[in-house]
């Protein structure tokens, strides 16, 4: 098999939550340069629209639904509405997600007293759980009532904070990516009979809009950086290849994996 038929995700009915922006975005894309059928799911109405009018003016097949994937009822209208457009439903990735905010560690080293476990809002557990993990399983729930048919596949962003602690990431991002990396695995499980794969994209920092974009400040990135191993951390375009990996039928017999991918930060610092 050739590397064009190894990674042909051509005519693809696509799902991308979350992706007028970063991650999302950058999945949307690859699978649009690749001619897959694309809609993109966002809250953020302006943003959507502009990513939709110039992939069309590209020539992309690229849709876009408004939604705020923690409305179960109004996210299951958008994927009854994607699936009857396309007559089928055959990848999706379940990105949409926020930021935690900083962590028990100020940048400096220096403990910060605001974000004390004691000291978090709970509004903003509530949130973060919301967005991050309850929308992950409403979104799985909808995907898997389309792909049970004819098999399909979904993949997950989380995080590697879903297997580690942080001191600059607040607990409750880490404990929804938790979350959301078990509920990968536990859903590979019971869907394999389907021919539905389910696996996970676990990013480190990147370069996004999170958490008000944070990351965009080199004051902010640079901690970040000198803790990674290749001295850098992501832009969105570093993730495309693995997207539209996990996608193809290059990974036809994977399901229930997390892949990592965050320039070796997982693995400590280095010189």
């Amino acid at each position: 098999m050739n590397a064009a038929a190894l990674f042909d995700v051509s005519g693809l009915a696509t799902v991308v939550t979350g992706g007028a922006s970063g991650i999302g975005l950058a999945y949307a894309g690859v699978m649009a340069d690749n001619d897959a059928r694309v809609t993109i799911m966002d809250a953020d109405k302006r943003a959507l629209g502009e990513v939709v009018e110039r992939c069309r003016s590209a020539g992309q097949d690229v849709r876009g639904e408004v939604v705020d994937v923690t409305d179960r009822t109004a996210l299951e209208r958008s994927f009854d509405a994607t699936a009857r457009h396309y007559g089928r439903l055959d990848v999706v990735f379940a990105n949409a997600g926020i930021g935690g905010g900083p962590g028990f560690l100020k940048l400096d080293g220096e403990r910060n007293p605001d974000r004390a476990l004691e000291n978090i809002p709970s509004d903003l557990w509530d949130k973060v759980i919301a967005i991050d993990l309850t929308s992950v399983f409403s979104t799985l729930q909808a995907a898997a009532r389309h792909m049970k048919a004819r098999g399909g596949r979904i993949i997950v962003t989380t995080s590697i904070s879903a297997m580690r602690t942080e001191t600059f990431v607040a607990a409750p991002y880490v404990a929804a990516k938790a979350g959301a990396a078990q509920l990968v695995r536990q859903a590979a499980h019971e869907l394999a009979r389907y021919n539905i794969t389910v696996n996970a994209i676990a990013p480190g920092p990147f370069v996004t809009n999170i958490s008000g974009g944070r990351l965009k400040d080199p004051a902010v990135r640079a901690p970040f950086e000198r803790f990674s191993p290749m001295r850098r951390i992501g832009e969105p375009d570093d993730i495309k290849g693995l997207a539209l990996f996990l996608a193809s039928p290059a990974a036809a017999l994977i399901t229930g994996a997390q892949i990592v991918i965050d320039g070796g930060m997982t693995l400590g610092i280095a010189d």
